[in-house]
């Protein structure tokens, strides 16, 4: 029988290896962001063989990730199965893309049950047209750039260090005070702590736009793969025109260029940002369904 446990920092170099066989983009399926997110989602992960395993949220309302890794995919998955089973909860396997349901069709013919949902699409760009910005498309992100650098000529990029991360957590703070009205805020607040007390040892790399010195919008994330960025998260105070578009180029030009792509996550079926992530005109809108097991 399966069994699973609270990911610890300990875990990323097996989970790594496992990942190294991913068959997708899917922003879920990196170690740093399950880790920091696991007190929020319950985030439990289990080694099967050759294979990383995970599942999200308690009792029955738990979620399993489909079976990463190397080895016999149908029998990973009939673990998974067995569990679920065993433990009274229905066999869900969260976050499938279109490789992944492939293989669970061929593997369990008429099976599954496919269930989609727009708010857990991952946006994907690609790097060089994030940097650059060129064309139509985009003439507003330079616009709104090149105001901000009008506007505060004394602006700077830096990249994030342990010499600086304690203004990015200032910078976090101030950004809750004006945003009390949202319920999430705590949770994710415990998720950013948690990545800058492990930041060098996560593999993140992230980013910082200074107004005369001081830090005004902020970014970090981590690779999926040698083609792939995934950013995690974005911090700019909305009354700065521009400094989200500017956090989000400079970031790009300075840290991100040895990548195709950089995944920029999901909109969780919010509609300010849905009109954001849309506005940067992704060049893969990465569907993910449930898969649910009627065998």
């Amino acid at each position: 029988m399966l069994e699973f446990k609270t990911p610890q920092i300990e875990d990323k170099p097996w989970v790594d290896e496992c990942f190294k066989h991913l068959k997708t983009m899917n922003c879920d399926y990196t170690f740093g962001n399950m880790f920091v997110w696991s007190t929020e989602y319950t985030t439990k992960i289990c080694r099967f063989k050759d294979f990383f395993i995970c599942s999200w949220g308690k009792g029955k309302e738990t979620n399993f990730g489909v079976p990463v890794g190397m080895g016999d995919f149908k029998e990973a998955v009939e673990e998974v199965i067995k569990y679920a089973k065993a433990n009274d909860i229905e066999p869900r396997f969260y976050g499938v893309t279109e490789a992944y349901v492939e293989m669970l069709k061929e593997t369990f013919p008429d099976k599954f049950e496919f269930i989609y949902d727009e708010g857990y699409g991952d946006y994907i760009y690609e790097v060089e047209k994030m940097a650059t910005l060129k064309g139509k498309k985009y003439h507003g992100k330079r616009n709104h750039i090149t105001n901000f650098k009008k506007n505060n000529p004394n602006w700077s990029f830096e990249t994030i260090n342990k010499d600086n991360i304690n203004d990015c957590i200032e910078l976090h703070t101030k950004w809750i005070s004006t945003h009390v009205d949202d319920s999430d805020i705590s949770f994710e607040f415990e998720a950013v702590l948690k990545a800058f007390e492990n930041y060098d040892k996560l593999g993140f790399v992230g980013g910082i736009i200074r107004i005369d010195g001081e830090a005004i919008a902020y970014t970090f994330g981590e690779p999926i793969s040698d083609e792939t960025f995934v950013t995690h998260f974005e911090k700019a105070p909305p009354e700065i025109q521009g400094a989200y578009p500017i956090i989000n180029q400079e970031f790009t030009k300075n840290c991100l260029m040895k990548y195709k792509y950089v995944n920029r996550e999901e909109d969780l079926g919010l509609e300010g940002l849905r009109k954001a992530k849309q506005s940067y005109c992704p060049e893969i809108f990465l569907e993910k369904c449930m898969a649910v097991y009627k065998g």
